[in-house]
């Protein structure tokens, strides 16, 4: 029933990496599961990623042309 196998053999023994290794690989783990949440259900992930990159920057073109008054509407009264 309680017999210690550990003992007998020694070659069971499970080495545990570094703690700077290990924190890594839990890095590398958690931005796996972020990319895969990120992703689920899109087919593509490259064209969305292209889209949303895109879209940024139409969105900052379009604010640069109206912060430098070019462009956008204009009210006139007359």
């Amino acid at each position: 029933m309680g017999m210690c196998l550990s003992c007998f053999g020694g070659d069971d023994v499970v080495v545990t990496p570094d703690p700077d290794a290990r924190r890594r690989q839990l890095a590398e783990a958690a931005e796996k599961r972020q990319k895969e949440t990120a992703y689920r259900g899109v087919k593509n992930p490259e064209a969305v990623e292209r889209k949303r990159k895109k879209q940024e920057e139409s969105e900052n073109q379009a604010m640069t042309t109206t912060a430098s008054g070019g462009g956008g509407l204009r009210w006139q009264v007359g």
